[in-house]
């Protein structure tokens, strides 16, 4: 990674930190807080991610390992709730990186796209509907609920991003360095016991 890019992503970790930011949004406030132009060669995710760790060890080391536990604590709530839906965690709270400003990112891979929304409609669950890129490319819907997370002062956002059952082998494949990019219920337990 050359130096522009290190400095690009020291700021954007800054950013996802701070301001909750997500690292495309990260990168690009970067750019141009550090005055670059917009071909400015900007650092890949896991570079981020690692200038994020980095940042979480120097400034955040007595609060963030409690945030990302009640996170992750809640994200079981919720796993158990749409177990019917094999939920899998993604994003920061399963990757380690949570704050109390991070949302959580559960997949649930339907057999019908609509037996999700119908579930929180007949547990009178309030919802947001959005449709986002899925980790394959193409638009998946995402049904979003704002929670009390024990321990917070603020709520947070627990998004169920609805795909197709097909899906799940795909997202099951590890990423360029081998991790793991998501779990099920049970891969969380074990994060959360300290079993790998």
């Amino acid at each position: 990674m050359n130096t522009v890019q290190e400095e690009i992503a020291a700021t954007a970790a800054r950013m996802v930190v701070e301001d909750g930011l997500e690292y495309g949004p990260a990168k690009r406030r970067a750019v141009k807080q550090l005055g670059l132009t917009a071909r400015a060669q900007l650092p890949n995710n896991d570079q981020v991610e690692d200038a994020v760790r980095e940042y979480l060890e120097l400034f955040c080391a007595d609060t963030q390992p409690a945030e990302l536990a009640a996170l992750r604590e809640l994200a079981v709530v919720w796993m158990a709730r749409m177990a019917a839906f094999r939920p899998h965690l993604g994003g920061s709270v399963w990757r380690g990186t949570a704050t109390a400003l991070s949302d959580i990112y559960l997949q649930l891979f339907c057999d019908d796209s609509k037996s999700a929304e119908i579930s929180l409609i007949d547990h009178d669950v309030r919802y947001e509907v959005s449709t986002v890129r899925g980790f394959q490319g193409g638009d998946v819907d995402v049904l979003s609920v704002l929670c009390t997370c024990p321990g917070f002062a603020q709520r947070v956002l627990v998004h169920l991003m609805i795909y197709d059952l097909d899906d799940l082998r795909g997202a099951l494949k590890p990423d360029s360095q081998g991790r793991s990019q998501r779990g099920d219920l049970s891969a969380l337990r074990n994060l959360i016991k300290g079993v790998e």
